[in-house]
C-alpha cells in the first residue's frame, strides 16, 4: 500500500513528532508534582537521558512510547511501507533500551510507564496511575513496568 502523502508532507509529520515533552510525559509529571514528588527531567548526564528523575528515591522513570519501543498493544503495529528500515530502527531501539537499562540498574532503581497507560483504549485512570508509581517508588523494587490496562503484567 502506497503512503496518503507526499515525501514533503510525511517529512513535516515525522519530524514534528518530539522525543521530549510528549504529554504522556507531562501527564506522569503532573500525577508526580500535584502528589508532592520533586524531580528533575531529561537527565543529560544519566545514560538513556531519563524522562524523570527522582534523586532522593534514587529512582529514574522513563515514559516509552509504545510505537516507538516496540511495545505488544493496541499502539504498535509494524508500518506496512520500508519495513526493513522499520525493522532495523524499532530493534536497534529496544536493544539500546535493554542495554541503558541494565547499565542503570547498576545504581538506580528503573521504572517504565508504557504510552498505553496513559492514553488509548487501555489507559488507566489518574488516580490509579499515582498509586501504581507511588507504591513502587517507595517500594525500593529496582524495576517496574505499568501497561496499559489487559495489556500484560503490571
Amino acid at each position: 500500500m502506497a503512503d496518503v502523502h507526499d515525501k514533503r508532507t510525511r517529512s513535516r509529520n515525522m519530524s514534528a513528532i518530539s522525543s521530549k515533552n510528549t504529554r504522556p510525559e507531562l501527564t506522569i509529571r503532573k500525577i508526580l508534582h500535584s502528589s508532592g514528588y520533586r524531580y528533575r527531567i531529561n537527565v543529560k548526564s544519566l545514560r538513556g537521558n531519563p524522562d524523570i528523575c527522582l534523586p532522593a528515591h534514587n529512582a529514574l522513570i522513563f515514559v516509552h512510547g509504545c510505537f516507538w519501543h516496540h511495545h505488544d498493544c493496541h499502539l504498535f503495529a509494524w508500518p506496512k511501507t520500508r519495513k526493513a528500515f522499520w525493522e532495523t530502527k524499532i530493534n536497534g531501539n529496544v536493544n539500546r533500551d535493554n542495554e541503558t537499562i541494565t547499565c542503570l540498574l547498576k545504581e538506580w532503581r528503573v521504572a517504565i510507564v508504557w504510552e498505553c497507560s496513559v492514553k488509548g483504549k487501555t489507559r488507566i485512570d489518574s488516580n490509579e496511575l499515582y498509586l501504581r508509581l507511588h507504591k513502587w517508588i517507595e517500594s525500593r523494587e529496582p524495576y517496574h513496568e505499568i501497561q496499559g490496562a489487559n495489556t500484560g503484567a503490571q
